[in-house]
């Protein structure tokens, strides 16, 4: 079955990355890191699984000094695709008229460093939850085990304003 084409929106989704509205860059610009912090929008990330099928699973995140920073459990099947393979893809979207979404490709280093990873918990918690439950997701999250997720941008592909 062949999709209707439907101009060049076809096109970037069948994966010819080229339309109006997309930049290619290899850094989060200004503009990714406002639409990336806006609200609560969650990422869907995409990660390799042990017999090599793609995934996808949806992640909390913040930014960070030009990275999106999770928590991931160590022994979660995100926590040990990233340990055998750190190549990730992580896109954000507004579904809402006139549609805009950023994929973020990259590279994933992980931490356990308890006092950076309780950090991370928190602020995410706070983003997500509210700064009201910001302490108890810190604590419920920032525990042995867990881990910190960067990823450090190698491309990013920003389409702001699709049906404009």
């Amino acid at each position: 079955m062949s999709w209707p084409r439907i101009g060049w929106f076809s096109d970037l989704f069948a994966g010819h990355i080229d339309g109006p509205n997309l930049d290619v860059m290899t850094e989060l610009t200004e503009d990714v890191i406002a639409f990336l912090s806006e609200g609560t929008r969650t990422a869907k990330l995409g990660y390799v699984a042990a017999d090599g099928r793609p995934l996808v699973a949806p992640v909390w995140f913040v930014v960070d000094g030009g990275q999106l920073v999770f928590n991931t459990g160590r022994d979660t099947a995100k926590g040990r695709a990233l340990a055998r393979d750190p190549r990730v893809v992580l896109c954000c979207d507004d579904d809402r008229p006139p549609f805009s979404f950023v994929q973020v490709q990259g590279t994933a280093t992980t931490s356990e460093d308890l006092d950076e990873v309780r950090a991370f918990a928190t602020r995410i918690g706070g983003r997500y939850m509210g700064a009201e439950r910001a302490e108890e997701f810190g604590r419920r999250n920032g525990v042995p085990g867990e881990l910190l997720v960067r990823v450090t941008p190698t491309k990013v592909l920003k389409a702001f304003d699709l049906a404009d």
